[in-house]
């Protein structure tokens, strides 16, 4: 439990990094039943990428008793100042673990920040109770399925369809070119190219057993590249099965504008410098979906 502690300690006294509440009917399935229907959860930033959902305790509570759902304290987190003597009591309780359990399933990453919070930078969270996403069966908003974890309300997807001229380079050497493409915007990061899976070499193609997942988009598979005996890992991908937001880039395949060179409309693009050129996909570093 020693993330779940940090976690307690960072939030509980640096506060985070941003709260909203949203108004979306948010749902937590758990063995078979819906532990909790909410419109009072907020989006929470633990960190500036994307935000979780936190719920309120009470709500928590007043659907266990419906639900058939048991709530037990487990460890309580304190500041980390000391008081004179070197003991605990003079620290104030900033979160307790919680226990959920229904049936034979049971859960511990759940995180009850401390409704006495109601000062400092962390009073946002007061009465607040963070489960982790992945402890659940599958969260909803409203009726629809929560990918990955909870979408950002601030990042948009555009993709246009568009007719100039695209030429990949690796090492000097042209692994793809299209006159067709589709362009990717996402809010925060760079255009990405998608085209048509002829446009590539398929000479140079490897297959690759890297998968990531992204709630914008869905489940990302992966081509490496070998050029001059030279194998770039996981620099092509594609969405077999995109979420219907972005439908439009089924089939299509994308490099990374990081890690190649990419000419459009005959002039070169300059490489952005991201976390995604610094690390490999297989890596599953965060925020790694593309």
């Amino acid at each position: 439990m020693a993330d779940l502690k940090k976690l307690a300690i960072k939030l509980g006294t640096d506060g985070p990094h941003k709260v909203l509440p949203t108004p979306r009917m948010i749902k937590l399935l758990y063995n078979g039943a819906y532990i909790l229907q909410t419109t009072s959860a907020r989006y929470v930033w633990e960190h500036p990428y994307y935000p979780q959902f936190y719920i309120p305790r009470d709500e928590l509570e007043t659907n266990a008793r419906s639900s058939g759902l048991t709530i037990t304290e487990g460890e309580t987190y304190r500041s980390p100042e000391h008081d004179d003597d070197g003991g605990s009591s003079g620290k104030a309780v900033l979160a307790q673990q919680l226990i959920l359990t229904l049936g034979h399933k049971s859960t511990d990453r759940v995180l009850a920040f401390s409704s006495t919070l109601t000062g400092g930078p962390a009073a946002a969270l007061a009465g607040l109770v963070k489960v982790e996403f992945e402890s659940m069966d599958q969260w909803f908003e409203e009726d629809t399925p929560v990918f990955v974890h909870p979408k950002d309300p601030f990042k948009r997807i555009d993709i246009l369809a568009s007719k100039r001229p695209i030429r990949v380079f690796i090492d000097g050497e042209v692994v793809a070119e299209t006159g067709m493409s589709s362009h990717l915007y996402e809010t925060g990061l760079s255009c990405r190219y998608y085209m048509p899976f002829t446009a590539l070499n398929p000479a140079v193609l490897r297959a690759s057993k890297t998968r990531t997942r992204c709630p914008y988009k869905g489940e990302a598979e992966y081509y490496s590249v070998e050029v001059k005996e030279k194998v770039h890992e996981d620099v092509v991908w594609f969405y077999r099965t995109p979420t219907l937001e972005s439908g439009a880039i089924v089939g299509l395949v994308c490099f990374y504008n990081e890690k190649v060179d990419i000419e459009l409309d005959g002039k070169m693009l300059e490489r952005p410098d991201t976390h995604f050129g610094k690390s490999k996909p297989s890596e599953n570093k965060k925020p790694s979906a593309v």
